[in-house]
């Protein structure tokens, strides 16, 4: 009887860990995906000058990026530390999942911005702050819609960035053991995001775009992402102080050796 109750006390901290990672993971992977549509200037937010790089001869490109880039390093991270103790089946679990939740999400957005609105909403919201005349719904529809390459560049560039960190991150960590987690999430970070950043680019502007200026813009986007992601590397370490805190030394290394040979969805607990 004790050794069901401790077999079932490991399993929900084990559950309960995997369903707080993976709220993290979506919520983050979901607002990236809401927020994206805005472009800001990195430089201005910093209070500095446009960066006015030259790239590929003609293309002179400041850092003006797309607000999701500020959440999905955040992602990433969390790809990691799912990798870190659940394995590569954590990381396809929930991103296949998030990719799921996205693509509904999109779908909800587009039937929802063709409803016909109501009239006095019309009204109502019809002057901004100066008292400049303006079409609401019009507002409404740019901002929440997207294209659907967009929508597809996106969702293609998330499941691979995702499979390709996952298993850059493990095989990492046959060379690095147990030990060195920067590396193992910086280099996974590295190949992961490099492809995130060109593929969702590729989809949704190849053809419409010239492709020096994909390249270049893909160029920028990828700098700062992978630059972030280093600076919040630190992050890895604190979560992973206050996740073996919770499940306790011998459960979180069991959990990381598990994770390391991909067993943690794949053998029953029972067998242990």
């Amino acid at each position: 009887m004790n050794s069901e109750k401790s077999l079932s006390f490991i399993k929900d901290k084990r559950t309960s860990l995997f369903i707080v990672l993976s709220g993290i993971f979506l919520t983050n992977a979901i607002l990236a995906e809401v927020v994206g549509v805005k472009i800001f200037s990195l430089e201005s937010l910093l209070g500095m000058k446009p960066a006015q790089i030259h790239l590929l001869g003609e293309f002179v490109l400041d850092f003006n990026l797309t607000a999701g880039v500020m959440i999905w390093p955040v992602v990433f991270i969390t790809t990691d530390i799912i990798n870190e103790y659940f394995g590569k089946a954590g990381v396809r679990r929930i991103s296949f999942l998030t990719a799921a939740f996205i693509a509904y999400m999109f779908i909800v957005i587009w039937i929802v911005t063709d409803l016909p609105p109501a009239q006095f909403w019309l009204e109502v919201y019809s002057k901004d702050a100066d008292g400049n005349t303006f079409d609401i719904d019009y507002a409404f529809s740019s901002i929440f819609r997207q294209g659907l390459r967009i929508i597809i560049g996106s969702l293609v560039a998330f499941l691979i960035g995702q499979l390709v960190d996952a298993f850059t991150f493990q095989w990492l960590r046959k060379f690095t053991g147990s030990s060195k987690i920067w590396l193992r999430a910086t280099g996974s970070t590295l190949i992961s995001q490099f492809i995130d950043s060109f593929v969702v680019l590729g989809v949704a502007f190849y053809g419409i775009w010239p492709l020096k200026e994909v390249i270049a813009v893909g160029i920028m986007n990828y700098i700062y992402k992978f630059c972030v992601a280093v600076v919040l590397t630190p992050l890895l370490y604190v979560a992973h102080y206050f996740i073996d805190m919770y499940l306790g030394k011998e459960l979180s290394e069991q959990m990381i050796n598990e994770a390391s040979a991909s067993e943690f969805f794949e053998k029953p607990l029972s067998s242990k």
